[in-house]
């Protein structure tokens, strides 16, 4: 790896690290878009795991149609400034025998940012809730005096 895609890899590591909440894009059956910004924890900056409802607009996408976008950027940085980090996924609600690695994963980012510890209580049959993951396929990044291309961000 070049030292330029070193660059660019650390940087998307980064704005993965730095930042709380990615934009889930999603589609219905018949391909009309929708976009939710969700709080997530990451593993391996491939494996993008939240908390939803499932009868939310993009759950219910999902449920039908797997294939997700996501991107994470910081919107409070000024105009011509800013940069992200885009993906292409696949996303699912978390399997029964991947559920206590998922949620510990998700808890252990919430803690670290003042939020609760997640248990099993916090999730469906229990409350309306599920657990959720993206596994991303690929990695961009884009933003000023970074041409839009493929970055391997791998850990």
């Amino acid at each position: 790896m070049t030292d330029s895609e070193q660059a660019r890899a650390a940087l998307a590591r980064q704005i993965i690290d730095v930042n709380l909440y990615m934009t889930l894009a999603t589609a219905d059956q018949d391909g009309r878009p929708w976009a939710s910004p969700v709080y997530y924890a990451v593993a391996g900056y491939r494996e993008f795991v939240w908390v939803s409802d499932p009868e939310t607009t993009h759950s219910r996408n999902l449920a039908v149609r797997p294939q997700v976008a996501i991107v994470i950027f910081d919107s409070t940085q000024p105009i011509n400034t800013g940069r992200g980090v885009y993906m292409e996924a696949v996303a699912e609600r978390v399997a029964e025998e991947d559920v206590d690695r998922a949620l510990e994963l998700f808890s252990e980012r919430s803690v670290r940012h003042g939020g609760e510890l997640w248990t099993r209580e916090h999730l469906a049959p229990h409350t309306a809730l599920g657990l959720y993951r993206a596994t991303a396929s690929g990695h961009s990044l884009l933003g000023p005096g970074v041409p839009r291309a493929a970055v391997s961000v791998a850990s």
